[in-house]
């Protein structure tokens, strides 16, 4: 890697000295940046899928009910019951896919609750109704505990129509027979007036079929999703996904993947769903990983290894991106062992949950279970997500960060008749460049950052990011973690000579700043036009930031 660097180096200073003036030459020989980011545009990894942009609604707090549905009685804007600011503000970064009903609610979920009329529809207990998250200062009733059922596949489909987003749907295979799967898939794709569930899609207003393309087979089948063992779920992977009614495209099938670093969950499903013929027939493997801020050691207690959103140091800082760059072995791993079955990877990864989880207290309404707020620090970690899925596009397919309103790292704060845009919703809408773009080789060359992990040294990469190509149009987008380092970097284009540049920064003078009902303003992204130096784009990206450099290519 030294060799290929000096290389870089050379091979730039080279090329600099036959178009640069002597002015430049001198100002490039000095080396005066303390860090160096070059793309090779010649070097391709793979289409960036626009899936990798995807989001996660589950029936959990406020999410749903008052989140993305208010009703269409509500004084709410609305359209069709469903929340316009919303809807609007989510089209304009362009979502990939959106997966719902969960999650661990999907577990427990019977479609057939969320059809028909919705006066009519039953009411249940939700899965989250005992959650060990709900504190006494948290306020629970209504659809936060009791599921009205009013938000079901028609709804959730109209939402997605709505915002250009694919349906995910997560199918329940702890607790419904295989049959009720299928059945499912007939319900909403099968041909206007070809059978009696179709007449039913006609008759809760669709007539025409929803064509949802992607079907995820259980969530967590690990854990709450069905306690199973991996090969046990290799089986009911084959069982629930044999026969299955197609209608045209074929569906997109995904596994329900490991948590984390558990190789041998993808390992052991991997071996026995080979043996039966399985893996033909899936499309993709989920994986599921969330930051916790836990510095100084996790407890056996989940929950109370977490820290706050906003009272956080220094370390603890530092110690969430830390679990969030783990994102990057994490797909190599999981990868090389799903490559031991299946060779020419046709099933690809899919990261259906991710993002990060920290302890309750900071909700932004007292109904918002894993409610929590969302603060630069928070940006910094999403965009840092979404540059690993952007240099890894050859291996992944689609990813959901956790989740869209109300809950975990989420987009949007939204309750009552007040609407809010979180910092890591201008992340996705810095980012969405990328959707649809040729992911090309960046090798980043800067100081890296130093921290104190349980009064031991630890480092962090100074820079990091991706690149991407479109046309005549390139995106790099970086983030810097530092505090309080900022860092100028030379950014050399091996393969084009820039034309122009402009720089879109997400940045605050506090790590902490977020936003909020009252102030809703106090984190969004500021662009400006770059001069370009000898070639070179030259740019300074603040401490503790996410931005997004667009170039015009020659």
């Amino acid at each position: 890697m030294q060799d290929r660097r000096q290389f870089l180096k050379s091979a730039a200073l080279g090329a600099a000295c036959l178009a640069a003036p002597e002015a430049a030459l001198k100002r490039l020989k000095a080396q005066t940046a303390e860090a160096r980011i070059e793309i090779l545009l010649e070097e391709p990894i793979g289409r960036i899928a626009p899936e990798i942009y995807g989001h996660f609604v589950e029936h959990l707090g406020g999410v749903v009910y008052d989140g993305v549905w208010v009703g269409e009685k509500s004084k709410v804007p609305n359209t069709g019951g469903l929340r316009t600011e919303l809807v609007e503000a989510l089209r304009k970064v362009r979502p990939g896919a959106i997966r719902w009903p969960g999650g661990c609610f999907a577990d427990q979920y019977d479609w057939k609750d969320g059809i028909g009329p919705r006066e009519k529809r039953p009411r249940r207990t939700s899965f989250w109704a005992q959650a060990q998250e709900w504190t006494k200062t948290m306020h629970r009733g209504g659809a936060q505990t009791y599921e009205p059922n009013e938000f079901g596949a028609i709804e959730f489909a109209r939402f997605c129509k709505l915002t250009g987003a694919q349906p995910y749907f997560a199918a329940n295979v702890r607790s419904l027979p295989a049959l009720e799967f299928a059945r499912w898939v007939e319900y909403c794709n099968a041909p206007a007036g070809s059978v009696s569930l179709a007449e039913q899609r006609a008759a809760d207003g669709e007539r025409d079929p929803l064509n949802v393309r992607y079907w995820g087979v259980g969530n967590e089948s690990w854990g709450c999703g069905g306690n199973f063992l991996a090969e046990d779920y290799a089986s009911e992977f084959r069982r629930y996904t044999a026969w299955l009614p197609s209608y045209g495209d074929r569906l997109a099938l995904i596994g329900s993947g490991p948590s984390s670093d558990n190789l041998e969950w993808t390992r052991r499903f991997f071996k026995k769903a080979a043996e039966g013929g399985v893996l033909g027939g899936m499309w993709g493997w989920g994986l599921h990983h969330y930051s916790w801020n836990a510095s100084g050691g996790r407890t056996s207690d989940w929950v109370k290894g977490k820290r706050d959103a906003l009272r956080f140091d220094a370390e603890q800082y530092y110690e969430i991106l830390r679990e969030a760059s783990q994102l990057e072995s994490l797909i190599d791993a999981h990868w090389g062992v799903m490559g031991e079955c299946d060779p020419k990877h046709a099933v690809k990864l899919v990261v259906d949950e991710w993002g990060a989880w920290y302890a309750g207290g900071s909700e932004p309404f007292p109904e918002a279970l894993l409610g929590q707020q969302n603060s630069m620090a928070d940006a910094v970690l999403a965009g840092l997500s979404l540059d690993i899925f952007n240099r890894h596009a050859e291996k992944v397919a689609m990813a959901n960060i956790a989740q869209l309103v109300n809950c975990l790292q989420s987009l949007f704060f939204a309750h009552e008749d007040r609407f809010c845009l979180t910092p890591t919703y201008h992340v996705f809408d810095m980012y969405a460049a990328h959707q649809g773009a040729q992911s090309v080789r960046t090798v980043f060359t800067a100081p890296a950052v130093r921290y104190t992990r349980n009064e031991k040294p630890a480092t962090l990469a100074g820079l990091a990011g991706s690149a991407s190509r479109s046309g005549k149009q390139l995106t790099l987008t970086v983030t810097n973690p530092s505090l309080d380092q900022a860092r100028e970097a030379e950014i050399a284009i091996r393969g084009a000579t820039a034309q122009s540049a402009r720089a879109t920064t997400l940045a605050a003078s506090d790590v902490h700043a977020h936003n909020s009902f009252d102030a809703p303003r106090e984190v969004e992204p500021k662009t400006e036009a770059l001069n370009l130096r000898g070639g070179l784009v030259v740019h300074r990206f603040p401490p503790a930031s996410a931005t997004k450099l667009e170039i015009a290519l020659g």
